[in-house]
């Protein structure tokens, strides 16, 4: 009778410890479902060179896990599937069949699904990285099922989709990645306007960058550099000013502020003394990426833009000298 009763004892803490086993080993599969699968490999990537360290260390040890997503896919769902389903099986030799159901259905719930899934969902990529290991065991396991299921998921549904952004939800992203935005990030109203300004030049224009040639302050060839002139220059505040001959219009060049320092306003020497810079004249249908490769050359930071009209209009459209960025309307 004793060696009975020791046998009972035995086999039920062993029932017990089995199902304390696949709780826990379906709530890791359920938990690794949405924590690994909800990775993208972009995502990983990005992490992996500029992340923080931890970051960095962590998706390196995913990426190989991560790289066949769908036969991943397959091995958790198998081995979660196995777990939930042998449950029920250890449950009935302690208690009523409709008991294990009932139990079963709750231990799945709490324990395998809803907490697991609630702390992969936050810590996925630490707890991906250390069981690792673990899940290309379990791949090497499942995959004689496993694989063919992956290849024909990748016959109909194509291999692992990158999901990058598109120029305008790039750009959004980063509105919200600013500091103004209220959701902690840490770009600033500067940063994220040179962002947004790169990721519209090529889609912008000549057309969309000039300042309107009544709205410039421009100097006649024919005019003296007398003090009046050049307090005007000075109050003007730009390191180049056009220069026309006649008519506003007819834009021939600019010249250089800085040229103007060694002239005595006294002495009013006339503009077309002084060094005319020679400008390019763009349509105004150029790409700004292309007027800003021209002015990445060196031989101008200033370009003349001409209207493609029956009546052509000249305007022009300023960068600066510093970085040679274009100075919008």
């Amino acid at each position: 009778m004793a060696v009975e009763y020791r046998c009972c004892e035995t086999k039920f803490f062993l029932n017990i410890g089995v199902i304390v086993f696949l709780v826990i080993f379906a709530g890791l599969m359920s938990g690794l479902t949405l924590g690994l699968m909800s990775l993208s490999l972009v995502d990983l990537e990005v992490l992996a060179k500029s992340g923080t360290p931890n970051d960095r260390k962590h998706a390196e040890k995913i990426l190989p896990v991560v790289k066949n997503q769908h036969l991943l896919l397959c091995t958790l769902l198998i081995c979660n599937a196995a777990a939930m389903e042998a449950l029920p099986i250890f449950l009935d030799s302690l208690v009523t069949a409709w008991g294990a159901i009932l139990i079963s259905v709750t231990l799945i719930l709490l324990f395998g699904e809803i907490i697991p899934q609630s702390v992969c969902s936050r810590y996925g990529l630490a707890i991906g990285a250390t069981v690792a290991p673990f899940v290309r065991v379990l791949v090497w396991i499942c995959s004689p099922v496993a694989y063919p299921i992956s290849k024909l998921l990748d016959l109909l549904l194509g291999h692992g989709h990158v999901a990058l952004f598109r120029r305008a939800e790039l750009k959004t992203l980063v509105d919200f990645h600013g500091n103004e935005a209220g959701k902690g990030g840490e770009l600033t109203h500067d940063e994220t306007t040179i962002i947004a300004g790169a990721l519209d030049l090529s889609d912008k224009t000549a057309d969309d960058a000039m300042t309107s040639i009544s709205e410039i302050f421009s100097i006649d060839i024919n005019a003296k550099l007398d003090r009046a002139l050049m307090n005007l220059i000075l109050d003007n505040g730009h390191s180049r000013m056009p220069v026309y001959y006649e008519e506003p219009t007819n834009i021939i060049g600019c010249i250089l502020v800085k040229n103007l320092l060694t002239i005595d306003p006294e002495d009013e020497v006339p503009v077309k003394s002084v060094t005319i810079r020679k400008l390019p004249r763009v349509p105004e249908t150029m790409p700004l990426y292309d007027i800003l490769n021209e002015f990445q050359k060196g031989h101008s930071h200033m370009a003349v833009v001409i209207r493609q009209s029956t009546k052509p209009e000249i305007r022009y459209a300023n960068g600066d000298p510093v970085d040679g960025t274009l100075t919008t309307c």
